[in-house]
C-alpha cells in the first residue's frame, strides 16, 4: 500500500510536469494574443478569426520547436515512477 508521502510526491510531480509541458504552447499562444489584441486596438479591426487563427498556429509552432523536449520529461518521468514502482508497493 502505498503511503500518503509517496502518492502526494507523486501527485506533485505530475502536477508540476503538466504545468512545465503546457507553458511554451501556452506561453506563447498568450504572447500571440496579447500582440494581435494591441494591433486590433490601435487599428480598430474586431476581427474574432484574427485572434483565433494566429493562436493556433502559434500553439502549432511551439509543439514543433519543443515538441521533443516536451516529450523526454514525459518519458523520464513515466520511467521514474515505474523504477520507483516496486519500492512504492511495500
Amino acid at each position: 500500500m502505498l503511503s500518503q508521502e509517496a502518492v502526494l510526491e507523486l501527485a506533485r510531480g505530475a502536477l508540476t510536469l503538466a504545468v512545465q509541458l503546457m507553458l511554451p504552447a501556452v506561453g506563447l499562444s498568450m504572447m500571440v494574443g496579447l500582440a494581435i489584441s494591441v494591433v486590433q486596438a490601435a487599428t480598430q479591426i474586431q476581427e474574432s478569426t484574427l485572434q483565433v487563427v494566429p493562436r493556433i498556429i502559434a500553439v502549432f509552432v511551439a509543439l514543433a520547436l519543443f515538441g521533443s523536449w516536451m516529450l523526454r520529461m514525459a518519458i523520464d518521468f513515466t520511467i521514474r515512477v515505474f523504477t520507483q514502482m516496486p519500492g512504492l508497493a511495500k
